[in-house]
């Protein structure tokens, strides 16, 4: 990609951008924020939540074999 056409796209984002309406814009930020990952997984990536998982598994497992 040459570097006439990365200022091509980023006008063209530039222009599209600012001919959303203001809610439009909100209602986009707002429906990302909603669908973000849990920050142990963004910041780490899956293995945190593995072994959380695992954990929790676990504890579960073991309450099962202390009420038989």
């Amino acid at each position: 990609m040459s570097f006439q056409d990365l200022v091509k796209f980023i006008t063209q984002q530039l222009v599209m951008r600012m001919h959303e309406s203001k809610e439009e814009r909100k209602a986009k930020q707002l429906e990302k924020k909603e669908y973000r990952p849990p920050l142990s997984y963004h910041a780490f990536g899956s293995i945190p939540v593995a072994m959380s998982i695992a954990w929790k598994n676990s504890k579960i497992r073991a309450r099962l074999q202390r009420s038989k």
